[in-house]
């Protein structure tokens, strides 16, 4: 079988960084995107690489659709991508009432916007492979919202309908779409945002969770084990939800 070819959007945040290393351990591909760091992105692959994996980086603002579109181009000029990990976003909190226009936008623009300007078109190769793993990730908040985030609930949530609707109209060709809602996960955005004991009082787990532990679950769902798995929305969330 030939090497697959995985797609993580976001590829060099935390998160992200660490759904590239898993996949990279599952011997594929993997094409790591970034939008503002690309010296990171290139870190990334050089790690891959010195350890005998394959990789590559890719620049470009999923914001923007015909820049993404131009930039798969030349991704796709070396073969489909099979696994496409729609990873790409950030959230800029604020009550509803106080909340402007454009920051109800751009955190909308980035994951939900972002998703359909990365995913359509990578589908026609993928489904001609008859093989193939979409796999968008969400948020905790998209499960249960969160105060402060109606635009960030409402992008993630609008994944969980997208991926639902997307399973059904690829499961006949050997494709599979799913969402992973991660809750508190251990980044430096969270030490900052949230005390310890607050996070032992709210999780039932009382603690934060791994990166790893969110991309292992993305190990999974891109396997040949998570064939009958599509259309679920999984949390990694210490008990949340």
């Amino acid at each position: 079988m030939s090497t697959r070819r995985a797609l993580v959007t976001g590829g060099t945040g935390v998160l992200g960084a660490a759904i590239c290393r898993r996949l990279a351990a599952e011997h594929m591909h993997v094409v790591v995107h970034t939008y503002r760091q690309p010296a990171r992105a290139d870190e990334i692959v050089a790690e891959f690489r010195n350890g005998g994996g394959s990789a590559q980086s890719v620049q470009f603002d999923v914001t923007d659709n015909s820049a993404t579109e131009r930039a798969l181009e030349d991704v796709l000029r070396d073969g489909p991508i099979q696994v496409i990990v729609s990873n790409a976003g950030f959230h800029r909190d604020q009550t509803l009432a106080g909340m402007d226009l454009e920051t109800w936008k751009s955190v909308i623009d980035v994951s939900l916007n972002g998703f359909y300007n990365v995913v359509r078109p990578l589908l026609l190769p993928m489904i001609r492979t008859r093989w193939g793993r979409v796999i968008a990730i969400s948020s905790i908040s998209g499960i249960v919202g969160n105060r402060g985030q109606v635009n960030y609930a409402a992008a993630k949530s609008g994944l969980h309908g997208a991926v639902k609707s997307l399973a059904l109209e690829l499961a006949s060709r050997g494709i599979t779409a799913n969402a992973v809602a991660p809750g508190i996960i251990d980044t430096p955005e969270t030490t900052a945002a949230f005390d310890v004991e607050v996070i032992k009082r709210v999780v039932p787990m009382q603690r934060t969770g791994r990166p790893e532990e969110v991309a292992g679950l993305v190990g999974y769902l891109a396997s040949e084990e998570a064939a009958y798995t599509t259309g679920q929305v999984i949390s990694v969330s210490g008990g949340l939800a």
